[in-house]
């Protein structure tokens, strides 16, 4: 159901750790409903494991993108600006969020300890 080649955060974050991208699941994008604004944080921004990495805001609610890596940002997907849409539409392609050079990881989930979780909440 989640894809393997993702690693996964608690927060329903994902990271592909070939090409650094983080995103949210879609487990929390259907959680959040048709998302209609995202807050992006600055290129070049060095972040810890579970810093806010933006806000992204929904129908239903307003929640923090958090990261579950450290690192320092290289790039956001700006798309979103235009098309926050994008999220609900493609949560693993072209949703993306951030893109980040990797110096640290938090506790990542396989895409099968994730799936736990997920029937656990």
């Amino acid at each position: 159901m989640y894809p393997n080649n993702l690693k996964y955060s608690k927060d329903h974050e994902w990271v592909d750790l070939e090409t650094n991208r983080i995103g949210i699941t879609s487990f929390a994008q259907e959680a959040l409903g048709d998302v209609v604004f995202v807050e992006l944080p600055e290129v070049d921004v060095e972040i810890e494991a579970g810093d806010s990495l933006g806000v992204i805001e929904s129908v239903k609610a307003v929640s923090d993108l958090f990261s579950p890596v450290s690192g320092r940002i290289i790039a956001v997907n700006e798309e979103l600006l235009d098309r926050p849409e994008l999220i609900n539409e493609d949560p693993y392609g072209e949703g993306w969020i951030v893109e980040i050079e990797i110096t640290g990881e938090a506790d990542l989930l396989s895409a099968d300890e994730y799936e736990k979780l997920v029937k656990e909440e």
